[in-house]
């Protein structure tokens, strides 16, 4: 392994988080910016979505996904960011200050115990202090097809996205034919060979705003829309995906349905459906079935490192600065908040550039004051960010999300401490599956984030 890279930068991912974070770093600090990206191409999930939508709220445009992922990697590499594809992040790698010098090996009887060995939980050697005080520069190994090297920036930035989970994960009971596809898998085998035939006839499960998504991939391939199914009612399906599906596809909408027996044997030749209100079910013919929704964060290499993970988004567990448990270590995008719009995490990355850089030039080695938790209740399944610290700044849009698993025409708010109600207020927005609920900052009052002893925050509904 040759000498490793020192960028004051390191961006793992070249998603919108990714690609506009490395745009404002480059413009920002003086030295180098990295962006590492495991596909051919970067651009992250919109490269592979060519309708329109993207931009909006980053670029102050209305965009084709591919379009969109364009015009970002280019206002990276214009900035000077350094955007490397091909090049997959596999694992941290030791600091050298950790490693003793020959002389200072132990003899063999001055071995400690091995119960002497035991770190506490919660703790590894990568995220330990070094002896000086000061916070240990991380590190990664990566592999690409120009051999393994290493890359040790001052500062990370974890922009790794979210992904569906497939089929084995959903465990869908049936035959395990051909033509069962997420709906990353199918926008990818389009964007591959844009005359491939995905199939004559679909049902779309899911009625999440990525629903739309796969509907009109499948449609400009040539596939009619035989059923569109989902858990919700009606008042939480997204307007845009009625819509679409109504007028353009002509395609009808089975709520409060699931999903009960695939049938093929070679490919999918239909569908088991039971309405989840009358247990009623029905056959529906098909050869194509695409899973929509259901996201999990890319976090693996979260995970690996020895970050905190947030129970409920099971991304990085991070404050209102995006920094994570490591020293070093940022995180941003739907790694965090599975999943938002691709804009929204475009404004992560863009919210947390000016933090490192303002972090680089003072060169502060004192670590981030105690954090008090921020936990969701039902019917929420989750509130990013989970740790909020005095003297932060405000979350990226200064917004907490909120990911809910039931419809609430207009929620109530409330902010819980012990029991007892600390802040409440009505959102102006409805609580719909599917979609990501943003609260203002101000709903957190400052005196709250003083007294980390008095336990985590608890948001909910009254």
């Amino acid at each position: 392994m040759t000498s490793p890279l020192t960028p004051d930068v390191l961006v793992v991912g070249a998603g919108p988080a990714g690609l506009t974070a490395a745009a404002a770093l480059a413009r920002l600090i003086p030295g180098e910016v990295l962006v590492l990206e495991r596909e051919a191409e970067p651009g992250g999930i919109p490269r592979h979505s060519h309708h329109t939508g993207f931009g909006l709220r980053d670029l102050r445009r209305l965009l084709t996904g591919p379009a969109y992922a364009r015009r970002l990697t280019e206002a990276a590499r214009d900035a000077g960011a350094v955007v490397r594809t091909r090049a997959t992040v596999t694992g941290w790698a030791p600091d050298p200050s950790d490693l003793p010098a020959p002389s200072d090996l132990p003899a063999p009887s001055d071995l400690p115990a091995p119960s002497d060995l035991l770190v506490p939980s919660g703790l590894s050697d990568l995220a330990a202090p070094a002896d000086n005080g000061t916070s240990h520069r991380p590190a990664v190994d990566v592999t690409s097809p120009e051999g393994r090297f290493r890359v040790r920036p001052r500062i990370v930035v974890l922009a790794t996205g979210a992904r569906e989970r497939p089929r084995a994960a959903r465990l869908l009971p049936g035959d395990r034919p051909a033509g069962v596809l997420t709906t990353g898998q199918l926008q990818n085998a389009l964007h591959l060979n844009a005359r491939r035939t995905v199939g004559r006839r679909a049902v779309v499960v899911g009625t999440d705003p990525v629903s739309r998504s796969a509907a009109l991939a499948l449609h400009r391939a040539g596939c009619r829309i035989a059923l569109l199914i989902g858990r919700h009612r009606p008042a939480g399906t997204p307007a845009a995906l009625g819509l679409t599906a109504g007028t353009l596809l002509r395609a009808p909408v089975a709520h409060r349905t699931r999903l009960v027996h695939i049938i093929g044997r070679t490919r999918v030749e239909a569908v088991e459906i039971e309405h989840l209100d009358t247990g009623a079910r029905r056959t529906v013919d098909c050869d194509t079935v695409v899973l929509t929704g259901d996201w999990i964060p890319d976090h693996e290499l979260a995970r690996n490192g020895g970050l905190d993970l947030d129970p409920g988004t099971r991304g990085p567990l991070v404050d209102t600065a995006l920094r994570t448990s490591r020293p070093g270590v940022y995180a941003a995008g739907n790694l965090l908040h599975p999943v938002g719009t691709a804009d929204a995490a475009a404004l992560d990355g863009r919210h947390l550039a000016a933090l490192i850089a303002a972090r680089l030039a003072a060169e502060d080695p004192t670590g981030p004051p105690p954090g008090v938790r921020l936990l969701a209740e039902a019917p929420f399944r989750w509130v990013a960010p989970g740790l909020l610290r005095p003297g932060d700044p405000a979350p990226p849009r200064g917004r907490l999300l909120l990911w809910t698993d039931e419809y609430h025409r207009a929620p109530r708010l409330v902010l819980r401490r012990d029991g007892r109600i600390i802040a409440e207020r009505r959102s102006a927005r409805p609580a719909a599956p599917g979609r990501i609920l943003p609260v203002p900052w101000s709903f957190v009052p400052p005196p709250a984030l003083h007294d980390p002893g008095s336990g985590p925050l608890v948001i909910g509904l009254r």
